[in-house]
């Protein structure tokens, strides 16, 4: 009655083997999905393809951002994601962070209107928002810090229509 037989005791060690790949697989896949570059870049499709002023937001899980005219890339510890922006040309905001040189760094300006306020009451004429916006266009892309949520804002100011990303 209390005979090992040999038959289970293979059972037992091929149960034990397969226990332990099965923990092995699992143990190997991502704590978290990778960075969602393709949802970043359709919000921003969305809001600069449009003719009237608009805003979104989208959030973000990713430790690293960067934001270049034809493209928005996503980064964290173990991957990079890459989408490519259909919209026509958008201006990257960048927010001043510990490390980041000057010229990384978007007029304070284009921020303020970012976050909401008019740009008339940020710029004196549309001419000046106009240079603004060219200036953080023409800055190189660089890798920041990314924060929880990126905000696209399409902007007009007399003929002047910027979409603002940051």
């Amino acid at each position: 009655m209390f005979e090992t037989h040999l038959d289970a005791t293979y059972a037992w060690l091929g149960l034990a083997v397969v226990s332990v790949a099965a923990v092995g697989v699992a143990a190997s896949f991502p704590a978290s999905p990778p960075p969602d570059a393709d949802g970043v870049a359709r919000t921003v499709d969305s809001v600069a393809d449009g003719e009237y002023p608009a805003t979104a937001e989208h959030g973000i899980a990713a430790e690293r951002l960067r934001l270049s005219e034809g493209s928005v890339s996503l980064g964290d510890d173990r991957v990079t994601a890459r989408a490519t922006l259909d919209a026509p040309r958008i201006t990257p905001v960048i927010r001043p962070s510990a490390g980041a040189s000057p010229e990384a760094t978007t007029d304070a300006r284009l921020r303020r209107v970012l976050a909401g306020a008019p740009p008339g009451a940020a710029f004196d004429d549309p001419a000046a928002f106009a240079a603004a916006a060219e200036r953080a266009r023409a800055a190189d892309a660089t890798w920041t810090p990314a924060p929880e949520r990126i905000t696209v804002r399409r902007v007009h100011y007399g003929d002047v229509h910027v979409t603002l990303v940051g």
